[in-house]
């Protein structure tokens, strides 16, 4: 019964509950349960609210009894800890934030209250969001459920791990650099970094003013959809949020994919790709043409340059910690502290530099999109890394295929596409047009369809 419950998608869940085959009070205590039982291994919760989810679910219970027939109505979900809860421990993953209890809750947050969910807790992020969580962190990190002795991805590693684990519906991300879809690929489940500007990070901790995305993470692409609908829509309090109308996301998965164009970008995104990712990746294309769509290689020159990216994403993020780094350096992880200055040393000149390269990316790619409705792409060239290659000094900052649509802010979306010989999920990548979110999860929606990558469960 935990299984069933666990695993049920959240259109599946909201039946049961309009049939009075479960109540959220039922599901809540199940999960808690679940939790209790798997979190000691995975790690992927750092603050639990078992009271706030219980007074939750009895008051979508109560509204459920009066008709209410909202879809997140009851759902239980988690939030990233950089995201500020009012009254609830938010440590963005950080000594130095470690017993921080914010007096605002973060615009996600509040619309995904409104929306009726059921807020289990904290999920363990990676300090402030940055790279990987190394030894010596405040924190233990997050497992990955499929072998724990690998990473579930970062930063949004205790989202993937918590989902993948059946321990939560629906959690929330960022991806600044990937870190939405990053764990997806991982974890083995679905992430959806919306287009820049479309989902509001205020009261989200900053990483990169220009880079930073928020956004949900589910297990299937119906329930990103769901969960990404009360999320979109311009907030005040994010200079970046956009005014552009909003669709109707569920309502467009059904819809047909038949001579849609998909743009396969051959250079960049193969670079050092590991042959059973490829090769899923080339099965998930052949589906895709067996669907109707028009899948077609095409080409980015300027993606040559993204290193680009890193010289931003450090500037920004040294001028953001700037202050608590030279007032309290000893509440940094010693390899993060030493990243974050390294971006004191990032001229003017270079950040200008990469800013230049980083419009001629988007311009390129802008193009690309006139030609074609999607681009596809492995979302990450290898499955996931285990925690003794990942906590060596010298494994660096490794190539990842997730920042080019950082760089552009383009909607993308990560789901599982196969498995590796040794158990790990592998993941395809979608991205779009801005704003066209409801096109990158109508063609995830009808790949996923065809296939059962996402009925899989982990071990644990």
């Amino acid at each position: 019964m935990s299984d069933a419950i666990a695993y049920s998608t959240i259109r599946e869940l909201g039946a049961r509950y309009r049939k009075r085959e479960l109540s959220p009070v039922e599901v809540t205590r199940v999960l808690l349960a679940r939790i209790e039982k798997l979190d000691p291994t995975l790690h992927a919760f750092v603050t639990l609210t078992a009271d706030r989810a219980l007074a939750d679910a009895r008051a979508a219970e109560e509204l459920l009894r009066r008709g209410d027939d909202r879809p997140l109505l009851g759902i239980p979900v988690a939030h990233k800890d950089i995201y500020c809860t009012r009254g609830i421990r938010t440590t963005g993953g950080s000594a130095l934030l470690a017993d921080w209890i914010p007096e605002v809750e973060s615009t996600c947050g509040r619309r995904w209250q409104d929306a009726g969910t059921v807020l289990l807790g904290k999920l363990i992020t990676h300090e402030f969001a940055m790279g990987l969580q190394w030894p010596g962190h405040r924190f233990p990190p997050a497992r990955n459920p499929w072998n724990v002795g690998h990473i579930p991805g970062g930063s949004s590693s205790g989202s993937g791990a918590a989902l993948a684990a059946g321990l939560v519906h629906g959690a929330t991300g960022s991806d600044t650099g990937g870190s939405i879809r990053g764990p997806a690929a991982f974890s083995g489940i679905v992430g959806l970094k919306p287009t820049y500007g479309r989902s509001s990070r205020a009261g989200v901790l900053t990483l990169s003013w220009t880079l930073d995305h928020t956004g949900p993470m589910a297990r299937t692409v119906e329930d990103c959809a769901l969960l990404m609908q009360p999320l979109a829509g311009h907030d005040p309090l994010d200079p970046a949020s956009s005014r552009a109308p909003v669709d109707d996301y569920a309502a467009a998965l059904g819809r047909d994919v038949r001579g849609v164009r998909v743009g396969v970008v051959r250079n960049y995104f193969f670079e050092g790709i590991d042959p059973e990712v490829e090769r899923a990746f080339e099965e998930a294309m052949a589906t895709l043409r067996r669907l109707g769509a028009d899948v077609r290689d095409v080409q980015i020159p300027s993606l040559k340059a993204t290193h680009s990216f890193l010289l931003i994403l450090l500037a920004e993020a040294y001028a953001y910690h700037e202050r608590d780094l030279r007032e309290h350096p000893e509440l940094y992880g010693d390899v993060l502290r030493e990243r974050f200055q390294a971006g004191a040393l990032v001229t003017g000149a270079e950040y200008v530099q990469a800013q230049r390269i980083r419009s001629e990316i988007c311009r390129e790619t802008a193009e690309v999109l006139q030609a074609v409705d999607v681009l596809a792409t492995p979302t990450t060239p290898r499955p996931a890394t285990s925690f003794t290659q990942a906590h060596d000094p010298d494994f660096g900052f490794p190539r990842s295929n997730m920042p080019p649509f950082n760089i552009t802010g383009s909607p993308t979306l990560a789901l599982p596409c196969g498995f590796s010989s040794s158990g790990l999920p592998l993941s395809l990548q979608l991205a779009g047009r801005p704003f066209e979110e409801a096109t990158v999860l109508r063609m995830g929606h009808a790949y996923e369809r065809a296939t059962t990558w996402h009925t899989r469960r982990p071990p644990v």
